[in-house]
């Protein structure tokens, strides 16, 4: 029997750059992973301690300003402004993508989903390749960790 961390893996930038193009309403999560995320669908807020309603977690749609630009570039961004977060919350964490309804906002702005279905693993791989992409830009931006 599999449980909820038995997930494919998206192994390149390439597969899940594939993967946001044909489906809408995709999530990324940084987190231990959805055996723990979904015994109790909720997260916290880490300055109150308040609990929220639903997993805090980043769209990875293409925004309609984004225009004509690469959607491997948008993907690479929505991954490299988080890449600090597995250091910053420990051994275990790592990304996976899922679906979901969102219920609310966090206190940055970010969706809280609920009625989350997981879908893969991000390998770290793709990580890096997002994080190469990113220095390749023109004006490439540093990551969303603040000090």
């Amino acid at each position: 029997m599999s449980g909820p961390d038995d997930l494919p893996v998206v192994r390149t930038l390439d597969e899940l750059t594939e993967l946001v193009e044909r489906h809408q309403g995709l999530y990324v999560r940084w987190s231990r992973g959805p055996g723990t995320d979904l015994r109790e669908v909720s997260s916290t807020d880490e300055l109150t301690g308040v609990a929220m309603p639903g997993l805090s977690a980043n769209p990875l749609d293409v925004e309609e300003w984004w225009a004509d630009r690469p959607v491997r570039v948008w993907v690479a961004r929505r991954l490299h402004d988080y890449a600090h977060l597995p250091h910053d919350k420990g051994p275990g964490v790592r990304p996976w993508v899922l679906t979901g309804r969102e219920t609310g906002r966090g206190p940055d702005n970010e969706p809280l989903v609920t009625d989350a279905r997981p879908m893969s693993w991000i390998d770290p791989q793709v990580i890096d390749e997002a994080k190469a992409e990113v220095s390749r830009q023109e004006n490439p931006w540093g990551t969303l960790r603040r000090s």
